[in-house]
């Protein structure tokens, strides 16, 4: 279990100090979000939150098309995400700020007033799960909210947040879908696989497969380690969102051991992507 949702609030503060600070020229630089300049990305922020507030907390749940299988709901994300960037062209970057500030607070609250182990309307289908519990969602909403922040402090060169204090909870939570991709790998039990992330900021995590199932853990479990990640830390966040991909990163990953498991692992997608 990860408690992230008091976390929401300070990393929230990072981001409008950011914004705060961006010259006119820095709203319009390109984001490794192919399809989005800075200010689309600031855009589909606020997106999550009013999104939150309205069809969670609200209960508003306006006509969707019938969603049959992941592509159908991955399509369906990306024209929502699509048609409100596109809307959002015509509000200004400090009235974005405003919204931002007076969403915040609200989406902040709406979280904080939930039972952590209650189920989530919503469940976390990257990692594998039908069903997800609250905190389970809280801490995808922290990843979105983490990486859209980064996608702009990498575009402007502004760092701020991968730091121990805000990255590794990114990091755990990312690493939820490592069982998950590696789900039809089968191996011999116990066979460990770490997968470690080095840079200003550093973590291990590892994965023991059972006999029948790949299993997290933070700490080095029984048993033997037959394959090592290790990656640096700017490039393991491009990497679990697929914005860049393994290959395009082979000179930030050192593999030992197997390879074939940990090009599986390498395959990880934390995100709706």
């Amino acid at each position: 279990m990860i408690e992230l949702v008091h976390h929401l609030p300070q990393l929230d503060q990072k981001l409008i100090e950011l914004l705060s600070s961006l010259t006119k020229e820095e709203w319009t630089k390109q984001t490794i979000a192919k399809k989005w300049k800075v200010k689309d990305v600031v855009a589909h922020l606020l997106d999550g939150n009013i999104r939150t507030l309205s069809g969670l907390r609200d209960s508003h749940k306006p006509e969707a098309p019938q969603i049959n299988s992941y592509q159908d709901l991955l399509g369906f994300l990306n024209q929502l995400n699509a048609d409100w960037v596109q809307a959002m062209q015509r509000v200004s970057p400090q009235f974005l700020i405003e919204l931002l500030k007076f969403t915040g607070e609200p989406f902040y609250k709406y979280y904080a007033s939930l039972d952590p182990n209650g189920k989530a309307e919503y469940s976390v289908a990257w990692a594998g799960e039908n069903e997800s519990k609250n905190w389970m969602h809280i801490a995808r909403e922290y990843t979105e909210k983490f990486l859209h922040q980064q996608q702009i402090r990498d575009a402007v060169g502004k760092q701020g947040i991968m730091t121990q204090e805000f990255y590794i909870p990114f990091l755990d939570t990312c690493m939820y879908a490592l069982p998950f991709t590696l789900k039809e790998t089968i191996t011999k039990e116990g066979s460990v696989l770490k997968f470690a992330v080095t840079g200003d900021v550093k973590g291990e995590w590892f994965v023991r497969y059972n006999g029948t199932v790949w299993e997290l853990s933070k700490n080095l479990p029984k048993g033997p380690i037959i394959s090592s990640v290790t990656i640096d830390a700017d490039a393991s966040w491009k990497l679990f969102s697929k914005s860049l991909r393994a290959d395009d990163l082979r000179d930030k990953i050192i593999v030992e051991g197997d390879k074939k498991v940990a090009e599986v692992a390498l395959g990880m997608v934390s995100f709706m992507a």
